[in-house]
Parts: structure tokens; sequence; C-alpha cells
């Protein structure tokens, strides 16, 4: 019985290993020719600092991984992990590849390598992750990803922030704990069609409504 019930989820993690793979690897290909551009681009007009930002995240199983990304900031800031539109410390450049997440692209090396997937909870930094207790804890099992059902409904997060006095404390008291309660649904039901529903959501850009993906009591 036992196996009986372990085979669907062997059978996604099977089917998911391969999909990341082998699409973190047509990303790199396909996506190879904008991300030299942005690179020169960085190099050349935000000089004095590295062209990729690394950062150490929560991946699966609580274990720390270095996450890849452009970098849209000035160096040497000092500022809080949560950020907002229209920041000093974001660039001009910056704030047109976060607009458009164009520097999320080389996240597809922490997809091909197996750190991330294609589909999860964003990976946070220790910091968050470490505040998560009880059967929040479940989201941890999970291996994070470049989109997912929380991510899409807060795809506009640096806007909403914004709009806030203090947007450090709505994000602790409001956004936060939403993201935490729609990844812990993803975690309930997640399904390779359900990632692939997300993937093609994210492309669209169309607004999150739950209901399409979780059975959410009204």
């Amino acid at each position: 019985m036992i196996i009986v019930l372990s085979l669907p989820i062997l059978l996604y993690h099977m089917i998911k290993f391969l999909f990341d793979r082998f699409f973190g690897l047509i990303g790199l290909l396909v996506f190879l020719p904008i991300i030299i551009v942005v690179y020169f681009l960085i190099l050349f007009k935000m000089p004095g600092g590295p062209v990729f930002f690394r950062q150490k995240r929560v991946g699966k199983n609580g274990k720390l991984f270095t996450m890849i990304k452009f970098r849209t900031m000035t160096v040497g800031h000092s500022g809080s992990s949560v950020s907002v539109a229209g920041e000093s410390r974001i660039t001009i450049l910056g704030a047109t590849l976060r607009k458009y997440k164009l520097d999320e692209l080389p996240e597809l090396w922490n997809v091909l390598i197996g750190d991330m997937s294609f589909v999860g909870p964003r990976p946070d930094v220790p910091g968050y992750a470490n505040e998560l207790k009880g059967d929040d804890r479940n989201i941890l099992k999970l291996r994070p990803g470049i989109t997912g059902p929380a991510t899409i409904k807060y795809i506009n997060e640096e806007e909403i922030l914004a709009k806030v006095d203090d947007p450090v404390k709505y994000n602790d008291e409001v956004i936060y704990p939403d993201k935490v309660r729609i990844n812990l649904l993803y975690y309930k039901y997640h399904s390779f069609w359900m990632d692939v529903k997300l993937i093609l959501h994210t492309l669209t850009r169309k607004p999150f409504m739950e209901e399409n993906y979780f059975k959410v009591r009204k």
C-alpha cells in the first residue's frame, strides 16, 4: 500500500527533475543572447561592481545555496532585504531589468544544477526562513522556484510596498504571511500539470485567482 501511494509522488519528482534539467539548459541557450547583452550593459552602465549578484538563500530541506541574479543595485548600499520600487539604491538600468524580470535570467543556472526548480516557493534569505514554525516548515520540503503561485500573486510587490508608509512592516505582517499561506496550499495540492499551468500563467502575467488552483473555502 505504501509503495502504491508513493508511486505518483516518485513519478512527479522524476518528471519534474527531467523537466527542470532539460528546459533549464534550453532556457540558457535560448536566452544566451539576451544574457550577453545584459551582461555588457551592466558592465558599462553600472561600473565599479560585479555584474552578478550572489546571495545565500534557503533551499530544499533548509540547505543553503548561492542564488545568482544580475546586479540591479548600487555597490555598497545599505538597506533591508525588502525592495521597494523607486528606491535610490536601484539603478535606472536595474529598475528596467527588474520590471521585465531580466535580472532573474541567471537563475536558470540554479535550475540546471538542481538548486532551484522552475516552479516552487521563492527562496528566502535565512532570516525569514528561520521564522517558519510548525506546519509552515513544510514549505522547506519543496525545491524553491523561479515562479510559483505566491510569486505570481505578488508580481508587483515592489510597487505595492512603495505605496505604504512602512514597507518592511507591511511585508512582515501582511505580504510574507500571505505568501507562506499560499505556498502551503501549493505544498498540499502541487502536481506537474499545476506546475505547467503556473509557468504559462507567469508568461501571460494574468491576475492570480487562488480558486483556479486550490480548493479554497469561501
